[in-house]
């Protein structure tokens, strides 16, 4: 078995079963959404639970090696979900690069207030979002929010142009409901 072959030290046999599984990474990583991060980190983690289910699996204990590794990708992709959303990694995740636009902006300013009050509206039109939107509504309007076309979106989320384009829909029509409260 392949799996065996891995554990004993085969470096091919482990490369082998990390690209037979890369896809149920990938199609994991793309149901999540890591606060401070995008899904090339989020198939990192899984690909991480991947080798440790390599390394952990044992037939003795009646389970298929597909469910096993399913199961390490998953928990590896939560818990790195989990601890993004920690407060400990807001300053990481609520901090602005040093390559920011929008930093460039405030040196042409030199309006600290006027740039703390933007900063501040952009973090309560992002909280809005995050409290009427789905998950993936959320995930699809950030990126076209961001720029994004619809073929890269679809691409990030391996859903197709109508479900974006329906939840695009979908997200315009809540908030508009909620902005005109």
């Amino acid at each position: 078995m392949l799996v065996k072959k891995a554990q004993a030290g085969e470096r091919e046999a482990t490369e082998k079963l990390l690209r037979r599984y890369m896809n149920m990474v990938l199609a994991r990583a793309r149901r999540f959404f890591l606060a401070g991060g995008d899904t090339d980190d989020l198939v990192q983690e899984g690909m991480i639970g991947l080798y440790s289910a390599v390394n952990e699996y044992s037939e003795a204990e009646g389970k298929s090696f597909k469910n096993f590794a399913y199961l390490c990708v998953t928990r590896q992709i939560l818990d790195a979900v989990k601890r993004s959303g920690r407060r400990k990694n807001s300053p990481l995740n609520n901090s602005l690069s040093l390559s920011d636009p929008g930093l460039e902006e405030f040196a042409e300013n030199k309006d600290p207030e006027a740039f703390l009050l933007d900063d501040e509206s952009r973090a309560e039109f992002r909280l809005k979002l995050m409290r009427t939107l789905s998950d993936f509504e959320f995930r699809v309007m950030t990126m076209y929010l961001e720029g994004m076309s619809y073929l890269d979106i679809c691409e990030a989320t391996g859903k197709d142009i109508k479900s974006i384009d329906n939840a695009l829909a979908r997200s315009k029509r809540k908030l508009q409901q909620a902005f005109s409260k």
